[in-house]
């Protein structure tokens, strides 16, 4: 059966769409359009069947090494059925989950819905009425679902802070652990992928009006590129939000907590220091 040898599983807004590109960059790794099947966690992808999910990797070269990114995997408890729908059909699959500070996460979760239209409080109320905003961003919460029924050995944890710093150093770790014969290269002219400073906020009937080519043709001619280019920058966040010195503080005490759980599940992983700045070492 054509299926992946591994797994991107996440977390959302960690640099998962820029590690996808990397890899899939290389020859003898296969990575399948669409970067997130999301075939294990949405009941509705789930449902059009296995057959549907082993075609997405048909397009695969004999020995290629096959792979896919979905961050819905790691979306506790939004899609609960993700991990016994995945041990259902893969046996011992590779995971590879990245990390990044959780508060700086937080708030590009929270600008990302923002743009989708998702949410339309301040980011401290957010908290609150978005708590996914949070629960994503307790890894060892997340992840420890996936340890315990693959084993730890079988995770590769990763984080966006060490790829900011050596980008190679990381790609390196990923080959050694997907035990590839041939190194991998960064590839610097593909930047960063799903990068979030541009985002623009969705309207209601976005699809319609904007992903349309009569209306686009039809905005871009009759109305002014100066009162476009006024439109365009009100639906613009100007700049990243940033939490209350409060809720920075209620944050860091949740994620401190679950450093600890990340810890003890990967105790030879160093600690995560660098997405970690706010726990005492």
């Amino acid at each position: 059966m054509a299926l992946p040898d591994f797994l991107i599983i996440g977390a959302m807004k960690c640099g998962t769409s820029t590690l996808q590109a990397q890899l899939a960059a290389h020859s003898g790794i296969f990575m399948t359009m669409p970067k997130e099947p999301n075939f294990f966690s949405d009941d509705d992808i789930y449902a059009r069947g296995l057959p549907w999910y082993e075609s997405l990797f048909d397009p695969a070269m004999p020995g290629d090494l096959k792979g896919e990114a979905s961050t819905h995997y790691t979306k506790r408890p939004t899609y609960p059925k993700s991990l016994d729908r995945m041990a259902a059909v893969l046996q011992a699959p590779k995971l590879i989950y990245m990390i990044r500070n959780p508060v700086d996460r937080a708030v590009s979760h929270y600008v990302h819905e923002w743009t989708m239209g998702n949410v339309s409080t301040d980011l401290d109320s957010a908290l609150d009425t978005y708590p996914e905003l949070i629960s994503y961003g307790c890894y060892g919460w997340q992840i420890a679902p996936f340890a315990k029924r693959f084993g730890a050995d079988s995770i590769l944890i990763i984080s966006l802070e060490e790829m900011h710093r050596d980008n190679q150093a990381v790609l390196e770790r990923v080959g050694a652990f997907l035990a590839l014969s041939e190194p991998l290269f960064w590839q610097p002219d593909l930047g960063r992928m799903n990068a979030g400073a541009d985002r623009i906020r969705r309207l209601p009937l976005h699809g319609l009006i904007f992903d349309n080519t009569v209306a686009t043709w039809a905005r871009r001619t009759l109305v002014p590129q100066a009162l476009r280019d006024r439109i365009r920058k009100r639906r613009q966040m100007s700049e990243a939000p940033k939490f209350s010195p409060e809720s920075i503080q209620r944050l860091e005490t949740v994620f401190a907590e679950d450093h600890a759980r990340l810890i003890a599940l990967f105790p030879e992983a160093g600690g995560f220091a660098a997405s970690y700045p706010f726990v005492a070492t």
